[in-house]
């Protein structure tokens, strides 16, 4: 047999291929749809067609069960946009996120719902938090830890006030680029843009290959790469989407110091997530001003071998030199060894807040 005809033989296996999958995804589709006409029959004022631990579940398994030659995280990837074009037929799922356009927080919004989502940009976090609260959006995504900048303080101290739930987490590899506009004249840069965070993020590189521009932050990365299409001597490091989104060259790629950073972002509602199977639980914890008082805050954890995975210290709003905890650790909330420590816990502290138990990110 010649390779044309190898060829062809190929092709029309896939073509056949293609044909099976379409059939199949438009089976699925018209099984959600029939999904949501359960749940609008039921009556209930307090439908969820999204549902997270639901969603975690079925990309687990996608994983679990997947052969190759595809990557798991990759067969996920493409599960993920499908069951989001489903769900968008039952409901189109709407998310605040921080903005403008072409943010990490949007790339982060859309890793996590998928691009048939309404993805809507919010100027402030304090904004996201608004939008969620007043039901003009369903979720919210705002980042919350940087591997490399730690903790995102506002997103903590937004909590304090807030009866939002956190029901889900997303963690973005975060990859800096340099970028240009068509008018920029390459070897003139004297100006660079970017958000305070990732100067930061790229202090060294910009150290190594560009000592003497002046590096100036704004208020976004998407901002940054606004600012340096009208501009001939300046570049703005920002991410992959930023650049697609206002057409500039990538000058330079991969620039962050560390080559693992990556942020942590946080999905906010107002629905209490039941357990997936693989969850973690967020605390809000103010103690009592007194010696040992975080020995007993985190020894009930100890002794009823409860993995903590990270605590976080801020300054409460109420008195001086007092403090909240944020506290992450794996499990759910309904886990019976946690429902006996909390029980302690709650004992020896002057207030407790359970910001929510969500799945674990699976991507």
């Amino acid at each position: 047999m010649s390779e044309a005809e190898q060829l062809a033989l190929l092709r029309d296996q896939i073509d056949s291929i293609d044909q099976q999958i379409q059939l199949l995804i438009n089976q699925r589709a018209r099984c959600a749809q029939q999904v949501a006409e359960v749940k609008q029959a039921s009556g209930s004022v307090d439908i969820h067609f999204y549902r997270p631990e639901r969603e975690a579940q079925v990309l687990r398994r996608v994983m679990d069960r997947n052969e190759g030659p595809l990557s798991s995280e990759e067969m996920a990837r493409l599960f993920r946009e499908i069951m989001s074009a489903c769900l968008a037929l039952e409901e189109p799922v709407k998310v605040a996120f921080l903005g403008p356009e072409g943010t990490f927080t949007q790339e982060a919004a859309l890793k996590h719902f998928g691009h048939s989502a309404l993805s809507l940009p919010m100027a402030a976090i304090d904004d996201v938090f608004r939008e969620v609260e007043a039901g003009a959006v369903a979720y919210g995504v705002v980042p919350v830890e940087n591997s490399t900048e730690g903790v995102i303080s506002h997103t903590l101290d937004s909590f304090i006030d807030s009866s939002l739930k956190i029901s889900g987490e997303v963690v973005l590899r975060i990859h800096q680029y340099l970028l240009v506009g068509e008018s920029t004249r390459k070897d003139k840069i004297s100006r660079i843009y970017s958000h305070a965070s990732s100067l930061a993020q790229c202090r060294k590189w910009l150290d190594h290959h560009y000592p003497n521009a002046e590096r100036i932050a704004v208020s976004s990365n998407a901002e940054a790469a606004r600012l340096v299409k009208s501009e001939w001597h300046s570049a703005a490091i920002a991410g992959d989407m930023a650049a697609q989104l206002y057409g500039l060259e990538k000058l330079a790629e991969k620039i962050e110091d560390q080559p693992d950073n990556s942020t942590r972002f946080l999905i906010i509602g107002n629905q209490e997530v039941p357990a997936s199977g693989e969850d973690k639980t967020s605390l809000m914890v103010a103690t009592r001003n007194q010696p040992g008082a975080l020995h007993d805050l985190l020894e009930p954890f100890h002794r009823h071998g409860i993995d903590l995975t990270r605590v976080e210290t801020r300054p409460s709003k109420v008195g001086a030199w007092n403090y909240v905890f944020f506290i992450d650790f794996a499990a759910h909330a309904e886990n019976d060894k946690v429902k006996e420590a909390l029980a302690e816990i709650s004992q020896r502290v002057s207030d407790i807040k359970i910001l929510g138990s969500y799945p674990k990110g699976v991507l």
